[in-house]
């Protein structure tokens, strides 16, 4: 099949194709112009890596992921699962009240899942969850990172706030049922995070 651009971003061109007879996602990392040859190759390895590590991590802990077929370093590339369903952000408007509600509670959970084993996805919007088969599949942790601290769990959380309020802003109780899965499913203190969640706002607002 011919391969064809589905994103090209300032970081990453995110391409259709065809790996061992299956169509897949593949994911590269642009190079730097401005950055040492050396040390551009150098970053694009390390964030390859640890791009798919926190995907592994986080398919080893429930969390709906696509499954990786390859890793390339030296080319920066990941090759994963091709995901037929919907983006989130494209459908969610769209539903039922109470078909909305179970996806919002579905996306709790999983966030949940996440920050229980200190994996921050980075960059939680609608944009970066497919539904499929009746499963919140989170994609492109890019941005994502290992972390313990409440600060970063909270910050991963707001940014998903800030995407409902600009992507759904007709239905504002979205994060409000996110949050409702979160709390029912983290295992840690999800008080502590909520709160963080409201610090983040207020600080927002003082600027």
């Amino acid at each position: 099949m011919t391969e064809k651009i589905l994103y090209l971003g300032a970081e990453a061109e995110i391409r259709l194709s065809e790996y061992m007879g299956k169509k897949v996602v593949q994911k590269q990392r642009v190079h730097k112009a401005y950055r040492i040859k050396e040390i551009d190759h150098q970053l694009i390895s390390y964030r390859t890596k640890e791009e798919a590590k926190l995907i592994s991590a986080a398919r080893s802990h429930g969390v709906s992921v696509p499954l990786l077929y390859d890793v390339d370093l030296t080319k920066g590339c990941i090759t994963m699962e091709y995901l037929k369903g919907n983006r989130v952000k494209d459908m969610l408007n769209g539903l039922k009240e109470s078909e909305r509600r179970r996806i919002c509670l579905k996306i709790g959970e999983s966030i949940a899942r996440l920050h229980d084993h200190d994996l921050i996805h980075g960059d939680l919007t609608t944009s970066n969850m497919i539904y499929w088969n009746d499963r919140i599949y989170f994609i492109d942790f890019g941005l994502g990172s290992q972390n313990i601290e409440v600060e970063a769990k909270g910050v991963d959380l707001h940014v998903l706030m800030e995407a409902f309020e600009s992507t759904h802003s007709k239905y504002p109780r979205c994060f409000e049922v996110v949050l409702e899965g979160y709390t029912k499913h983290l295992q840690g203190d999800a008080s502590g995070v909520v709160e963080k969640i409201k610090e983040i706002v207020q600080r927002g607002r003082y600027r």
